[in-house]
């Protein structure tokens, strides 16, 4: 079949006598693994190390390295094996020389050769869609990283290739001129070869631009070159093929959600109308809950508030904007370079003051508290160092603190996400390259460090289980407890020696979820709900230690639970 390169050869009928993959889980119940397809695994057997410790990636040169799509459908197990039930697969389609990471696009409408093909996708995702697990169906939902602010480098502005000549900066919002195409048959579709489709304004020149208006939207990142998606002909022309070229991947590979790259720099009618047909599309698939959730890398919660829930939408004018995404990665939470956030808490480096604040800037965002799990996706780690200047969590964080990090981020408000390696103990820092290592050595006999014995590993499956299987770890409301370490004074807690602890009620069911945080045992009394339980009931564990703890009164008439923890132990009670 020859290879398709306009969007005027694409067929979005659905494919005869298919029936397309529909699922009534909801997006919060899922617990998502986030990979970098050209480091996970290759398409090559191999024997996985098997030890409880964790282990150092893989470091990889700053190309291609060699993982591909059947790579990861050959590794389901492993996947499912940590409690996972969606996959979020870095950009696959075809990238310019060197671009593993995905976000260089050249080609929309095929694969790029490095990880596979077409056949291979749709592989993976029927092979996702119809995984079992111990003999049991256990639905596994596939995610596409999409890039649709930004083309990759696929042209040069005026002389832009000639020695000497410097990069073009943005500068005043001065459109540039044109120098060439890269290549003569790229980008694909070939509608995208129309200078009319790009801003032409140069790169982002400093760090404030990335956060103001016009640069932040009108200017190239790093040399990917910024397409006009204005509220003009030429903007909608443009969010029309983009939006046809990934309806196609829907059609052909039956693909689950898609995690909009880059949200902040699109325009909100551009953003509005990507994802409003994007989902209409997988409606008349018969695919009723495809998810859409966006990259908006910002401390401000007033932001994140255009974006979802109740507040989704801006005045322009006398018009009202939607943005049309379903959820946001939590990059305020995760906090680290941004903000200090959960990484911070977790270690001992920040006070919690800066989660009970995270959650009170969320209250206007949903019906009640528990719907707010609906409208972020959480995380502690991901690909890129420009937040997290540390590097990745492991860097700096014990083993018990990485598990007590995606223990948070599992059994708290959100769609949970885990990043590739960090189930290992990964512990790259510095650049890009260097938090994304490669779970398989392609030196010598090779060997894949997928080992299902790491201690990291195999807590956190376990406490997936737990919040698999309770369902106010998924729906709940959410409430920080208030705690005494005399049983009579309480309160939020303060400074660098505590029990963090949440609660999570769903009608007449209360977990609790503790922590503690300090580098020496605790035995702090903790606050649980009055109308659920009463005293000398039991509260039992179900992750962290064996048998309860009995609900006790203080004087003032709260209920609490009392709970010896060792240093560094991460508990869940119901």
């Amino acid at each position: 079949m020859a290879a398709i390169n306009s969007i005027q050869q694409i067929d979005l009928l659905p494919q005869p006598g298919k029936t397309y993959f529909n699922l009534n889980r909801e997006w919060r119940e899922e617990f998502i693994y986030f990979l970098l397809v050209d480091r996970f695994q290759d398409s090559q057997a191999r024997s996985p190390i098997n030890q409880p410790g964790r282990v150092a990636g893989i470091h990889t040169p700053d190309n291609f390295y060699g993982g591909t799509i059947r790579g990861i459908t050959n590794n389901l197990d492993y996947i499912a094996g940590l409690g996972c039930t969606a996959i979020w697969l870095s950009p696959v389609f075809e990238n310019n020389a060197g671009a593993y990471h995905g976000y260089n696009i050249n080609n929309y409408l095929n694969i790029d050769p490095n990880f596979g093909t077409k056949q291979d996708l749709i592989d993976l995702v029927d092979a996702a869609h119809n995984y079992q697990l111990n003999g049991a169906p256990f639905p596994i939902r596939i995610i596409l990283d999409v890039v649709i602010n930004h083309s990759g480098d696929n042209w040069f502005y005026k002389n832009e290739d000639q020695p000497g000549v410097q990069p073009y900066k943005y500068f005043n919002d001065i459109r540039f001129d044109f120098g060439n195409w890269r290549k003569p048959d790229r980008p694909v579709p070939l509608e995208l070869r129309n200078l009319d489709l790009y801003h032409r304004r140069g790169s982002i020149a400093s760090a404030s631009g990335y956060d103001t208006y016009p640069e932040n939207q009108h200017g190239d990142l790093s040399g990917l070159k910024d397409y006009a998606n204005d509220d003009d002909r030429a903007g909608s022309e443009l969010i029309n093929i983009l939006i046809k070229a990934h309806c196609y991947w829907i059609r052909e590979a039956d693909i689950d959600g898609f995690r909009v790259d880059a949200v902040k720099h699109m325009g909100p009618l551009a953003c509005s109308r990507f994802c409003s047909n994007i989902r209409e599309y997988a409606y008349s698939l018969g695919k009723r809950g495809f998810f859409l959730f966006g990259e908006l890398a910002t401390p401000n919660d007033d932001i994140y508030n255009q974006y979802l829930g109740q507040n989704t939408s801006v005045s322009d004018g006398n018009n009202t904007v939607f943005f049309g995404i379903n959820s946001l990665l939590d990059f305020r939470l995760a906090g680290a370079g941004i903000r200090a956030g959960l990484r911070d808490v977790i270690t001992g480096n920040a006070s919690p003051q800066t989660l009970f604040e995270r959650l009170q800037a969320q209250q206007s965002r949903a019906l009640n508290r528990g719907e707010l799990g609906r409208y972020l996706v959480s995380f502690i780690d991901n690909h890129d160092s420009f937040w997290q200047p540390r590097g990745r969590f492991g860097a700096y964080a014990s083993d018990q603190q990485v598990i007590a990090g995606i223990g948070f981020v599992l059994c708290s408000l959100g769609t949970p996400c885990i990043y590739y390696g960090t189930e290992q103990g990964f512990s790259g820092s510095g650049a890009d390259n260097n938090i994304r290592e490669a779970l398989f050595d392609k030196a010598g006999p090779g060997q894949s460090l997928l080992n299902t014995h790491c201690n990291i590993y195999q807590e956190i499956a376990k406490i997936a289980a737990v919040m698999r299987s309770h369902e106010p770890l998924r729906f709940g409301r959410m409430y920080y407890r208030q705690i005494s370490g005399n049983g009579k004074d309480f309160g939020l807690p303060v400074g660098p020696e505590y029990t963090l602890a949440f609660s999570r009620l769903l009608y007449s069911q209360e977990v609790l979820v503790a922590y503690n945080v300090s580098s020496s045992a605790r035995n702090d009394c903790i606050i649980v709900d009055a109308a659920f339980h009463k005293a000398g009931d039991k509260l039992t564990f179900l992750y962290g230690d064996v048998g309860g703890v009995q609900v006790q009164v203080a004087p003032s008439g709260a209920l609490f639970v009392q709970l010896n923890l060792k240093s560094g132990q991460f508990v869940i009670l119901e």
